[in-house]
């Protein structure tokens, strides 16, 4: 059983590897090519925004290296420094990105509403899940085994509707930038690549998940 749980987890352990140097060496790459507007990313984003009607959306600077997010309870997109004052092409396909999820929540978007509406279930499945299947498995308590194994699924739940959410708004990035005349047609290709790259960090994180809930369920079963 363990054996044919680590022919199927292996395979995800070296793309989770690959994804996270992909995306490092992705955003090292293109941090150094500058573009030729000379723009910085909260120029890009504040453009987007009047662009897209929206005016009640604050743009931040924040700490650390692609910590770059949208905070929908705030309404504000905090872009790392090196996004916020930066002119290369990764500070215009990062900044891009995140209001693309400005731009989804704005419109109603379906998948990102779905999301919105299960991370209370998942902040407290994420928390309990797994204390609760060691403790069932350990006192051979079936229910309880049962029960951790429903929350993690809820967690799993959550990384596949996290994929469409992201690719979305990397496609609006790609599609803004370019509709707005932000980037020339090589500089696209470059937040492309930027962007595939950290869109495969949400995949490997998705299947990582799914493989924990497998070898969950492997547990189970040798307790029957």
């Amino acid at each position: 059983m363990f054996s044919s749980y680590l022919i199927f987890i292996l395979p995800v352990l070296i793309l989770s590897m690959y994804a996270q140097n992909k995306v490092s060496s992705a955003y090292a790459k293109y941090q150094k090519v500058t573009t030729r507007s000379h723009l910085t990313g909260y120029e890009v984003a504040q453009r987007i925004l009047r662009g897209a009607g929206i005016s009640d959306v604050q743009v931040e600077m924040t700490e650390g290296q692609l910590t770059d997010h949208y905070d929908p309870r705030k309404n504000v997109v905090r872009l790392s420094a090196g996004v916020y004052n930066g002119s290369s092409v990764a500070a215009f396909g990062i900044a891009a990105h995140e209001i693309g999820h400005v731009m989804q929540y704005h419109e109603g978007y379906s998948a990102i509403k779905l999301r919105n509406a299960i991370v209370p279930v998942v902040s407290f499945s994420s928390t309990a899940a797994m204390p609760l299947f060691v403790i069932g498995f350990f006192m051979n308590s079936g229910i309880m085994i049962d029960i951790g194994i429903a929350l993690f699924a809820g967690v799993v739940i959550f990384h596949l509707i996290t994929l469409p959410v992201e690719f979305n708004a990397s496609s609006r990035a790609v599609a803004v930038l370019q509709s707005e005349n932000l980037v020339l047609p090589d500089e696209a290709l470059g937040v492309k690549e930027v962007l595939n790259a950290a869109a495969l960090t949400y995949v490997a994180s998705a299947l990582m998940a799914l493989m924990q809930l497998v070898r969950l369920l492997f547990l189970r079963g040798s307790r029957r």
